[in-house]
């Protein structure tokens, strides 16, 4: 199993609608990949505020790599990937991104 992790540092002006929104079209593409188990994303809860401006997280659960490579490769997802990147404070300095294999 593959956990993909994306934390972002959005945008100050970016709504928290248009986030939720894009978090929405993110989880959808679950539909298209059978590989893909879990999606979650949301705002940090942290009471720890470490997160140095990057206060919204995506996580999600690929059964293994390919799946997560397909995942990468979908053209909606790399449509999706350039709004998160319009989106973010500094564009691809606004992400990190940690795949973790678990198990």
């Amino acid at each position: 199993m593959i956990r993909h992790i994306v934390l972002i540092k959005f945008k100050s002006d970016t709504s928290e609608q248009t986030i939720q929104t894009l978090f929405d079209r993110l989880a959808a593409l679950g539909e298209q990949l059978p590989g893909m188990r879990d999606f979650d994303a949301s705002p940090s809860l942290s009471p720890e505020g470490l997160e140095q401006g990057f206060k919204h997280g995506i996580c999600i659960d690929f059964v293994d790599e390919a799946a997560r490579d397909t995942y990468l490769e979908l053209p909606a997802h790399k449509a999706l990937g350039g709004e998160l990147v319009g989106l973010a404070d500094g564009g691809i300095n606004g992400l990190v991104v940690v795949d973790l294999k678990l198990g």
